[in-house]
């Protein structure tokens, strides 16, 4: 009897620990799925053209496992914060049940097409100038430190737009 209980509690508290960690996911909420994704992808080139930036938008939702752990992976690197904030107007962009944003999905080339999260850099004058796949970023079980910042160093507007060399 004593070993029945034994195995019952440890049934309880594996089964406790995963109810509490899978709510926990989802009680994040990096998107704002009443948002117009439209407005935000419009108001962002705005911003980007006002200041010589690039649009980075992070497509996915609160669903996302994936999502959620690049935010958190950017967050707690300085120096991919420092790269977003310098040369990137950020969004995050929804799709779930509730809001596909599917005019903002046609606008930039369907990229839902490679799984989410998915990344799109916009220059200034609204064109789309990379989609870039996240499972290409991952390694393990989270992301590449080295491969997020080759992508976003690559798509600053520095990188795309390279400086004029005067001849003398």
């Amino acid at each position: 009897m004593k070993n029945y209980l034994s195995r019952i509690s440890v049934v309880v508290a594996v089964f406790l620990y995963t109810v509490a960690h899978v709510s926990g996911q989802n009680n994040v909420k990096l998107y704002d799925p009443s948002l117009d994704g439209m407005k935000q992808i419009k108001e962002a080139i705005s911003q980007a053209k006002n200041s010589g930036k690039h649009v980075f938008i992070q497509y996915g939702g609160n669903w996302c496992s994936w999502c959620i752990r690049f935010d958190g992976f950017v967050k707690a690197d300085t120096g991919l914060m420092r790269i977003i904030n310098q040369s990137y107007i950020p969004v995050k962009l929804n799709y779930d049940q509730t809001n596909r944003n599917d005019a903002a999905n046609e606008f930039l080339g369907n990229p839902s097409r490679f799984g989410f999260p998915v990344f799109i850099i916009i220059n200034g004058e609204g064109r789309v100038i990379h989609i870039q796949d996240s499972g290409l970023l991952e390694e393990g079980q989270g992301y590449s430190r080295q491969k997020v910042f080759g992508f976003l160093r690559n798509w600053t507007p520095q990188a795309v737009i390279p400086r004029k060399v005067e001849n003398k």
